[in-house]
């Protein structure tokens, strides 16, 4: 698809004319600019200096069509900047599943970290899976998004709440959503069945997209496809090379082992902070900038989390609900959010959310203190999470921790 962008001269405001000679002046400058302007034109053969053409590569994660709603939040970017590597998934659990009859396995590709095509009678549909760092959205915005693509309008809660379904990915609960409308490409009856789960501070999406009757047909087939995943062990680090990314992007840390303090690497954006004593550094996944394990007496274990997006990450009622979400607990509104207490860190105020039920991974009871700090332009999150005995003995270490954070100077 090519999307041209003309730039359009500003507004002319003509003063009024209050004299003969002022007129005349003014029509022989207009005059005088006319053939220059057509001395350009043709001297330039026509270059069309004021248009600038662009390329966008045919949607790869789920962003917006053109045109989108004007009130749809945020989704995951389209594709890479031109000239920019493929996101790194390998700090990413393998994937397991059990393939369904017909589904062609494809070379995952920018955002994916699996892919599959669907082909039957000239029929054809894509199924696509993406890791997205933090809430990535919502629902809401999600399912704009995806009525978008399919050339429906933009929907409220109250409609996503109804056109919601329940499934069932790696033994966790998961929200499923059928949309189907018309293919703003081809003009034909297009359908996009799509889920979300929520993972260890990553957004899952499973999306299958294409001809209606045949997405409707693959259905099925795709929730059973959902039932099967498995995460597996993490994937061994990749040898990408860092140097191509951009100087705004957020440093990928590496721990520090040898002493109590996690150093930023490079000039990065990552703060430093003081490390408890008995945190061990754990395995980074992609949208994590730094994690630790916490192990107890009995096995008992409890691990913290740091991520962080730009501006306000989403907001914070979409990512209290996620952390509900997480230990089987209903959402609450916006009124709910001015009853959640604060704590000083960094000179300002961060949201602390600290609630208890039963994880929707292993079904064990669990405890949550989730503290979301804004900061530098971006919104930090820091989740202390696990065994309730081990959180309660660890809160304070964990408060501590956070005011212990030295960030680099905001861009």
């Amino acid at each position: 698809m090519t999307i041209y962008v003309v730039s359009k001269p500003k507004n002319v405001v003509r003063p009024a004319v209050n004299s003969f000679n002022n007129y005349a002046q003014m029509m022989k400058t207009s005059l005088i600019c006319t053939l220059a302007a057509a001395l350009l034109v043709l001297s330039t053969g026509c270059d069309r200096d004021n248009v600038k053409v662009y390329h966008v590569e045919k949607d790869d994660a789920s962003a917006p069509q053109v045109p989108a709603p004007a009130t749809a939040p945020a989704g995951p970017p389209a594709t890479m900047a031109a000239g920019l590597p493929a996101p790194d998934n390998s700090g990413q659990p393998q994937l397991k599943y059990a393939l369904p009859d017909g589904w062609q396995e494809k070379t995952p590709t920018q955002m994916r970290v699996a892919s599959f095509s669907v082909t039957d009678s000239g029929k054809q549909a894509d199924v696509s899976v993406i890791p997205m760092g933090g809430m990535a959205g919502g629902n809401l915005a999600n399912v704009i998004r995806w009525r978008g693509q399919v050339g429906l309008g933009p929907v409220d809660e109250d409609a996503v709440q109804k056109m919601t379904e329940k499934v069932v990915i790696a033994g966790q609960d998961a929200d499923l959503f059928d949309i189907a409308g018309t293919s703003t490409g081809s003009g034909g009856a297009e359908r996009i069945i799509a889920s979300v789960l929520h993972r260890d501070d990553t957004a899952w999406f499973f999306k299958i997209t294409g001809d209606a009757d045949l997405v409707e047909k693959q259905k099925p087939a795709f929730v059973s496809f959902l039932k099967s995943i498995q995460f597996g062990e993490l994937a061994a680090p990749s040898t990408m090379d860092l140097s191509q990314l951009p100087p705004s992007h957020p440093a990928i840390p590496g721990l520090n082992t040898g002493n109590t303090t996690t150093p930023a690497p490079d000039a990065g954006n990552v703060p430093t902070w003081t490390v408890p004593a008995g945190w061990q550094p754990a395995p980074l996944t992609q949208f994590l900038v730094a994690k630790f394990s916490i192990n107890a007496a009995d096995g008992l274990q409890a691990a913290v989390n740091i991520s962080s997006l730009d501006g306000d990450g989403g907001g914070l009622l979409p990512n209290v609900t996620r952390w509900r979400g997480q230990l089987g607990l209903d959402p609450v509104g916006e009124a709910d959010l001015a009853q959640l207490p604060t704590m000083d860190a960094s000179g300002g105020k961060a949201t602390v959310v600290d609630i208890s039920g039963t994880d929707a991974a292993t079904g064990k009871p669990t405890r949550l203190v989730g503290v979301v700090l804004p900061f530098g332009g971006q919104t930090w999150f820091y989740k202390l999470m696990g065994d309730a005995s081990v959180v309660a003995q660890q809160k304070d270490a964990f408060t501590q921790f956070i005011q212990s954070a030295k960030y680099p100077d905001a861009h």
